[in-house]
């Protein structure tokens, strides 16, 4: 059983990925590398001049992969409850996982399987992207009407990470590094 199972390798599920990986939660990521980022290009996320959204795409996989993350190819086609958190199904293998993260862009069909409250068309979280089901998170354009930005999705699944590590640590828990962690 894993840590942290993130369906989505667009810059929210990657995001959410590197932090709990990063952070010593066993994290697996599922994609099928078909984000909307393959047709963008950045000139607005912060702290980018100009970069095509799949070469952006190929270093953040590359950097959450070096943190450790589980980073696997599939589609996931079902997600249900159990009673130590969720189990996801790819083709014939049952993923299991404490925490889930739901970092699907616009497709909300897990989170609706999964029983996940709505308002309206979009999957209802709170500030830390928690939905109505314990453990479950959703972010990006599955919670947003029109705020489909990268850098909007990357900060939901920071939300979302740093929630489920603040649950693991029982209080608060900042990933704030210094020059030193660097070195």
């Amino acid at each position: 059983m894993t840590d942290v199972l993130v369906v989505g390798g667009g810059p929210a599920g990657l995001s959410a990925a590197l932090f709990t990986a990063k952070n010593g939660l066993d994290t697996v990521v599922y994609d099928t590398d078909e984000t909307w980022m393959h047709k963008a290009h950045l000139f607005n996320y912060l702290g980018i001049d100009s970069k095509d959204g799949s070469a952006f795409q190929e270093d953040a996989r590359e950097q959450v992969a070096g943190f450790g993350a589980d980073i696997r190819d599939g589609e996931v086609e079902s997600v249900e409850e159990t009673d130590d958190g969720f189990a996801a199904t790819v083709g014939d293998e049952t993923v299991e996982a404490t925490y889930l993260v739901l970092a699907t862009g616009a497709d909300r069909s897990l989170a609706e399987s999964l029983g996940c409250a709505f308002d309206g068309d979009l999957v209802d979280v709170d500030v830390s992207m928690a939905t109505s089901v314990e453990g479950a998170y959703a972010t990006g354009a599955m919670v947003r009407d029109q705020e489909w930005q990268a850098i909007i999705s990357a900060g939901d699944g920071g939300a979302a990470a740093l929630d489920i590590l603040s649950k693991e640590e029982g209080e608060h828990f900042h990933d704030f590094d210094v020059p030193e962690d660097a070195e």
